[in-house]
């Protein structure tokens, strides 16, 4: 992959109650990685369409979740910061590459099986097709890595999959048009941190979700220091103590859940985290993850509000990077053209 710029590709869907799990997952990782690479970032409005949406709590979602990579410390200046509806690229890219992919593929995916339930038949072809959408966001701008959860993994080796394929049935036009042996990068992922999955404070063996009824399951990014507190002190627990030692989390999923939560909003390693409070109990663990949220959350939570009040500026950052996301896509997409055999 010498000959490829390295560039980092992301995107969250704009479903709106951005919480813990989000914020642990992608978003710190977002921000880290604006330190060693060139990053995109994307709000990925097309997504959240596949299932049915509210017209006026999307628009309020895209710009929630703008506003929380600002205030997170995504900077739109020297990155890129946009939605993807803004950038046609992203559907016409995805055109050709659904006629790259094969059905067999897509019909492995485990994420749509989950989806779709027992009534596949009534779910949007956009759900079903949603891996090659995502493959072309990525590789609209040839990017090389891609910082991804667990739950999408499978989906970037579909998308390694389609460059490769593509690589290879159109492999004498890209070398005749000058490219080389490959036009697109194979994407790698970038899966790091104590904490990519964040569960439940309600039951340890589901992941943290905006969908779970109960909003105490969560941590949301707009919650004050007093909602904080008050759904880590409710956070189910058992009733041993602490272990001391990593081995001393197996089958104590809510503990697990929480040391692991504290681990990673400290920098640190869950056997760290039990080294100072293994053999204690709940309470005065709960007592120090409070502190501890409250002190990386809060301020991100107050910065989101104040954002979300000027919408003018956080329309203005979407335009803003649109424009320069546009401008990597349509060079991408007049390659793609060429390469296979449209007159533009």
């Amino acid at each position: 992959m010498a000959h490829f710029k390295p560039r980092v590709f992301s995107g969250v869907q704009p479903t709106g109650n951005l919480h813990l799990g989000n914020y642990l997952g992608a978003i710190t990782k977002f921000v880290a990685l604006q330190e060693t690479h060139e990053c995109i970032y994307c709000v990925v409005d097309l997504h959240a369409i596949t299932v049915p949406q509210n017209p006026k709590e999307l628009r309020a979602s895209i710009r929630e979740v703008t506003a929380a990579f600002l205030a997170a410390g995504i900077d739109a200046k020297k990155h890129i910061v946009f939605n993807q509806s803004q950038v046609a690229e992203h559907a016409e890219l995805a055109w050709v590459l659904n006629c790259v992919a094969r059905l067999g593929w897509l019909n492995r995916m485990t994420q749509f099986k989950e989806k779709a339930g027992k009534d596949r038949e009534n779910v949007s072809v956009g759900l079903y097709d949603y891996p090659v959408l995502m493959a072309a966001d990525i590789l609209v701008y040839r990017a090389t890595h891609v910082p991804v959860g667990e739950d999408q993994k499978q989906h970037l080796e579909l998308a390694r999959d389609i460059a490769q394929k593509f690589n290879l049935d159109y492999g004498e036009e890209i070398d005749a048009l000058g490219h080389g042996e490959a036009f697109f990068p194979l994407p790698e992922p970038l899966i790091q941190g104590p904490a990519t999955r964040v569960m439940s404070l309600r039951d340890g063996t589901k992941k943290m979700s905006k969908s779970d009824t109960s909003d105490n399951s969560r941590i949301n990014l707009s919650d004050d220091a007093e909602a904080i507190a008050q759904k880590i002190r409710k956070a189910k627990t058992d009733p041993e103590p602490l272990p001391s030692e990593i081995e001393g989390l197996a089958q104590r999923p809510e503990a697990d859940n929480l040391v692991g939560i504290f681990a990673a909003l400290d920098n640190r390693t869950k056997a760290d985290v039990l080294r100072t409070f293994g053999g204690g109990n709940f309470s005065t663990f709960k007592s120090a993850l409070i502190d501890l949220t409250v002190a990386r959350l809060a301020p991100i939570g107050a910065a989101m509000t104040e954002l979300k009040r000027d919408q003018a500026y956080i329309d203005g950052v979407l335009a803003e990077g649109a424009a320069r996301a546009r401008a990597i896509a349509q060079e991408t997409m007049k390659s793609v053209k060429d390469i296979v055999g449209f007159v533009r």
